[in-house]
C-alpha cells in the first residue's frame, strides 16, 4: 500500500505552510522539490479543503486557515485523495467478472476494512502540530495509541 502522489506532496506542501507562512508557489516548490504548476494543483485541493487560504500582495501567500491544532492529518488525506478502502472497493475491484469472486465470506475484504480503520483511528487523532513538532513526539504519540487499547480493539 502506497500514499498517492497527491496525497504525499499535498500533505509536505502543507507542512512548509504550517512551519512558517504565508508562503509563496515558488518558495514551497523549491522547498519540496516539485514543479510549481504541480505545487498550485496541491495548494488549490488544499484551499478547497479549507485547510489554507491564500492572499495577494507584497506580503501574500499561502497560510493555514486555522491553527495547526485544528487541523487534522486524516481529513487532509483524504480531502487529496480519500482513503485506501471504502465500502465500494469491491465493485470497482471485481476483476473481468462483473461480481467479484469473493462476495460472501470475504477475508480480504474484512482485512482492508480493518486496516482502514487503524488508519482512520490513528490519521484522526493527529494534527499537523503533531507533525510540525520533532519525530519523537510523533513515535510517542502512536506509542501511546497502541498503548490506550484503541488500536489493538480494531485489529
Amino acid at each position: 500500500m502506497k500514499l498517492t502522489a497527491h496525497e504525499e506532496y499535498g500533505f509536505r506542501c502543507l507542512v512548509q505552510i504550517g512551519k512558517g507562512g504565508p508562503l509563496t508557489i515558488p518558495e514551497i516548490s523549491e522547498a519540496e522539490g516539485i514543479s510549481p504548476s504541480y505545487t498550485a494543483k496541491l495548494l488549490r485541493m488544499l484551499r478547497r479543503g479549507g485547510f489554507i487560504t491564500s492572499a495577494r500582495g507584497k506580503v501574500g501567500g499561502y497560510s493555514l486557515a486555522r491553527p495547526a491544532s485544528g487541523i487534522v492529518v486524516g481529513e487532509v488525506l483524504a480531502a487529496l485523495g480519500g482513503k485506501m478502502f471504502e465500502k465500494t472497493f469491491c465493485d470497482s475491484h471485481a476483476g473481468q467478472a462483473h461480481i467479484c469472486a469473493h462476495t460472501t465470506d470475504c477475508s480480504i475484504r474484512t482485512l482492508w476494512s480493518r486496516v482502514q480503520s487503524a488508519l482512520d483511528e490513528v490519521l484522526g487523532k493527529t494534527t499537523l502540530q503533531d507533525v510540525l513538532r520533532t519525530d519523537d513526539h510523533i513515535t510517542g504519540l502512536l506509542t501511546t495509541l497502541a498503548s490506550s487499547g484503541s488500536l489493538s480493539n480494531i485489529v
